[in-house]
């Protein structure tokens, strides 16, 4: 049941959006075993001036390619889980969008499954 928030620059295409978004959704299915139908994303572009990072931060060189993904979802994956989902994101996204590696940001954050409604008002993990 991941949420999936993807920021970048403007300038790209629908067919390039689908591309990234259609990316990041199989590394998720690949690397934490979600369904195919547990897609849901917001793609949001930016004018130049509104993604702000440092450019060498870590010793990563960033372009103004930078993407940042934001992966909300159930916890209970392991460390190896999302290790592999972060560098499945960026070879899949490498190869498929011709994105670097090195500008490719993952932000994780879990929570409970209480905290999750579908929609008609119902939290409906959580039932009792």
């Amino acid at each position: 049941m991941p949420f999936v928030r993807i920021d970048l620059h403007q300038g790209k295409s629908r067919e390039e959006l689908s591309v990234i978004s259609r990316s990041i959704h199989q590394a998720i299915m690949e690397a934490i075993d979600v369904p195919e139908d547990d897609y849901f994303q917001v793609i949001t572009t930016h004018a130049q001036g509104e993604l702000l990072y440092d450019t060498s931060y870590l010793g990563i060189s960033r372009s103004e390619q930078q993407i940042f993904i934001q992966i909300t979802m159930k916890e209970g994956r392991s460390r190896r889980q999302k290790q592999t989902l972060y560098a499945r994101i960026a070879e899949l996204l490498q190869a498929n969008a011709g994105v670097r590696p090195q500008d490719i940001m993952v932000i994780l954050t879990e929570n409970t499954s209480e905290n999750w409604s579908f929609g008609n008002g119902i939290a409906q993990y959580a039932l009792e």
